[in-house]
């Protein structure tokens, strides 16, 4: 079984999609290469989290 990053460990890119200024577009994580970014993720609706 294989996991995941680590505490640490550098995370993976990825690329998806969101709003900003009521504009939809993808946000990518390498856009943020070497600033400090927080990745919170939304467990859904009506969900223990």
């Amino acid at each position: 079984m294989t996991s995941g990053p680590g505490p640490g460990d550098p995370a993976p890119p990825f690329t998806r999609p969101g709003v900003q200024a009521g504009e939809r577009r993808d946000f990518s994580l390498s856009e943020h290469r070497g600033s400090k970014v927080v990745i919170a993720f939304y467990p859904g609706d009506f969900t223990p989290g």
